[in-house]
């Protein structure tokens, strides 16, 4: 058992036994059950977490809020744990990535960027809270407001119920409870069910840092199981969600009047023009599609490129992606791992096939090896499901189009509007396509990237609510309280 492991588990049979952290309490379960977690690499069971229940849920929502209406958790106390949160998961930064390849698959050089994106996101948080300095805004300029000023304030909303996705397990979870914790809100965090193990252990690590009982709580189990009590609860005022555009929907049917934070579905466009640069485009196109496994929302997920080029850029892409194969996700020099779970790599069999059927072109294809599967890159019509559906795995499309307002065209065609990027060396017409397209960003001359959220990001269109980032995710957990003052 890893040694980080030993302060939330119990080894029961070899295998280690998670606890959940609830009011304070390590062990506060009803219903007595637990999931296995598996290794996708190996299909070992690496640990077991319990499934927690409705009443379990309950309890978390009821503590959070209590702790919430006391009002005594100090800023000054705030920054002081996150700093402290910060040394302690430096000190295990190398445990730390070890469970992420435990449980996700990823190869451990991307879990130790991951963990390092962490430690930096924990360390940036003095940069974070100053948009909780509020504002003063004097009345003269306006006739209606002479003699008087205002002060425009932020305030917590309440219990934030965050629910993370397996892709990077402990990064965006992290990346909720931070600034939900910044703003004065108390946190029910929900990781994945196939990735949980890392959440927990970060939230250990918050307990350590000293963080106050009833500040956060977390749970395990099933999304069908406790989603809705978490979603519909009438003490939870916001939901930080990020995952799949269909349970975000059904998250935003549900919850009535509470704040949503959801960053949904992607399908990143790359915009390829005749004047690219093909050897640098086709190099940074491959670690956008392929990186951990193309997992990511904003991986590249279709390649529109000018015709004239696309041959060329073919060939380089296919020789590219000879720097990216499945091995074992422990070794250092690995480039990929594997995707999660069988349903997900049963979905992208299906989407191949569907290529196939419509005669697509594969350029670059291998079998799977039960979660291994290689890079593929496919020359596609528009009528295939690979066009428009997120793929979330390791196959870039190629689409040709015969000129730029094509290109555009198709872009914005998609029902997603997370990330695009544009790869053209005319200064001028890189920033007209990019104010052209429908997309929360668009990056030129670069893959999109979201990393520790220095830029703001998020989804137009079914790709989501709000935006996340630093100092703006903060600005979705947090409302408005006006005090005007009158001095006539």
């Amino acid at each position: 058992m890893i040694p980080l492991w030993s302060e939330v588990a119990q080894e029961k049979d070899g295998i280690p036994h998670f606890h959940l952290l609830i009011d304070g309490c390590w062990r506060c379960l009803s219903s007595g059950e637990s999931q296995d977690v598996i290794n996708p690499a190996t299909g070992e069971v690496i640990g077991r977490v319990p499934l927690a229940n409705n009443q379990d849920a309950e309890n978390a929502i009821q503590a959070a809020y209590r702790f919430f209406e006391k009002l005594s958790f100090d800023p000054l106390e705030r920054l002081e744990i996150m700093k402290k949160a910060a040394e302690i998961l430096a000190s295990v930064r190398e445990d730390m990535a070890k469970t992420i390849v435990l449980e996700s698959g990823k190869p451990i050089s991307v879990a130790f960027s991951e963990v390092d994106a962490t430690i930096e996101r924990l360390r940036l948080v003095e940069e974070e809270v100053r948009v909780l300095y509020g504002e003063y805004l004097p009345g003269e300029w306006v006739h209606d407001t002479k003699g008087k000023f205002a002060i425009v304030k932020r305030r917590p909303l309440g219990v934030v119920a965050a629910i993370a996705p397996f892709n990077y397990p402990l990064f965006i979870g992290a990346a909720k409870i931070i600034p939900a914790l910044l703003a004065g809100n108390t946190v029910v965090v929900k990781p994945a069910s196939d990735t949980p193990i890392s959440l927990i252990l970060f939230v250990r690590i918050l307990e350590k840092a000293g963080i106050p009982q009833g500040a956060i709580h977390i749970l395990t189990g099933s999304g069908k199981e406790i989603g809705d009590t978490l979603v519909t609860h009438p003490l939870v005022k916001a939901i930080s969600f990020t995952g799949s555009t269909q349970v975000g929907e059904y998250i935003a049917s549900r919850a009535g009047m509470k704040r949503l934070h959801l960053e949904l579905g992607g399908k990143a466009a790359a915009l390829v023009f005749a004047d690219a640069d093909i050897q640098k485009t086709a190099s940074l196109l491959c670690k956008g599609a392929f990186r951990n496994s193309g997992q990511r929302c904003d991986a590249v997920s279709r390649v529109l490129v000018e015709e004239s080029i696309a041959p060329q850029l073919i060939e380089a892409l296919v020789e590219e992606s000879k720097n990216y194969s499945c091995g074992d996700p422990m070794d250092p020099k690995t480039p990929m791992g594997t995707v999660i779970n069988e349903a997900a790599a049963t979905r992208l069999d299906g989407l191949l096939a569907d290529a196939r059927e419509k005669q697509a072109r594969f350029l670059v294809e291998k079998k799977r090896n039960n979660l291994f599967y290689p890079p593929h890159i496919v020359e596609i019509s528009t009528d295939c499901r690979l066009a428009w559906e997120e793929i979330f795995g390791p196959i870039l499309p190629i689409i040709r189009v015969k000129n730029e307002e094509e290109a555009i065209r198709l872009a914005n065609a998609s029902e997603y509007g997370l990330d695009s990027c544009v790869f053209t060396q005319d200064i001028t017409r890189a920033f007209r396509v990019a104010e052209a397209l429908h997309d929360g960003s668009v990056t030129i001359n670069a893959i999109p990237a979201h990393g520790v959220g220095h830029f703001p990001f998020g989804g137009n269109k079914r790709s989501g609510i709000g935006r996340e980032g630093i100092k703006y995710s903060i600005d979705e957990l947090t409302e408005l309280h006006t005090i005007i003052v009158n001095l006539g």
